[in-house]
Order: structure tokens, then C-alpha cells, then sequence
């Protein structure tokens, strides 16, 4: 017994392409080379890139940093808050850090550029008193960088 896909005739071949088609729609060797060519190019422009980003923002490592850290603020009365806070630069730095008063509705009410001097230790800590113009809800270090 026979199946009704035995008995079928097969499918004809699809003729093959004529040179004048594939000139016609871009399909020429030379046509694919260049595209190929072009996009290892771009691809090995785009590695070199990403390999010195990397090394020049990831490597360096001869940037020094400033580290600080709120520790605690009393508000002493509608006019003064006293903030306490860390700061970690390179020993023998120095740097200047600012330090702000806040409402309560985040408005900054006051402010205070200090100056942190060299020393032997990478961390101190301080105490600086901030004169507002209304009442703080808060008192925090807002950055500090290095002189």
C-alpha cells in the first residue's frame, strides 16, 4: 500500500539565480565582503574604545577620594544647629567640606564652608555650629573635596 505523499510529484527545484538578479538586488561577493569587513571594523573600534574607558576610569586608581559621614546634629535653638560628622581624606590632604542646615521642608537654611587642615590620620571627626535664618529640622555635611 502506497500513501497519497508517495504518489505526489515532487516539488520542482527553484531555478537558480541569475548573476544579473543578485548584481541587481546587492548580493554580489564583493558587496558582502565589504559589509562584513565593515562591521568588524566598527565592532574592533568599538572594543578598542570600551578597553580605554575601562583602563582610564576603572584602573587608575591615583585619584584620591574624600569620604564623610553624618554622625549626629542638635538643634540648639531657631537660629544655630551643631552638626557632627567623619571625614576620611588621604593622610597629610587637605580639603574643605560644606555643611548645611535644613528645614522641614528641605529647604536649605543654612550653610558653612569649613576648612579641614593636613594630619597624620585619614579619619578625624567635628563639630561645627551653623547659623540659619528659621528654625532646622536637621544638619548634615553636603561634600567636601580636596585642596
Amino acid at each position: 500500500m502506497s500513501t497519497d505523499d508517495e504518489m505526489q510529484p515532487a516539488a520542482p527545484a527553484a531555478p537558480p539565480e541569475s548573476a544579473a538578479l543578485q548584481e541587481r538586488y546587492g548580493r554580489t561577493a564583493g558587496r558582502t565582503f565589504r559589509g562584513r569587513l565593515i562591521a568588524w571594523l566598527t565592532g574592533g573600534f568599538v572594543a578598542v574604545v570600551v578597553t580605554v574607558w575601562v583602563v582610564w576610569a576603572g584602573l587608575d586608581g591615583s585619584s584620591a577620594t574624600v569620604a564623610t559621614q553624618d554622625t549626629a546634629h542638635t538643634v540648639v535653638d531657631s537660629r544655630t544647629v551643631e552638626v557632627e560628622f567623619d571625614v576620611t581624606i588621604p593622610r597629610g590632604s587637605t580639603a574643605r567640606c560644606a555643611v548645611q542646615a535644613l528645614s522641614e521642608k528641605f529647604a536649605v537654611v543654612g550653610w558653612k564652608i569649613i576648612d579641614v587642615p593636613a594630619s597624620d590620620q585619614a579619619t578625624r571627626s567635628f563639630s561645627e555650629t551653623v547659623r540659619t535664618s528659621e528654625l532646622a529640622s536637621t544638619g548634615l555635611i553636603y561634600d567636601c573635596w580636596l585642596t
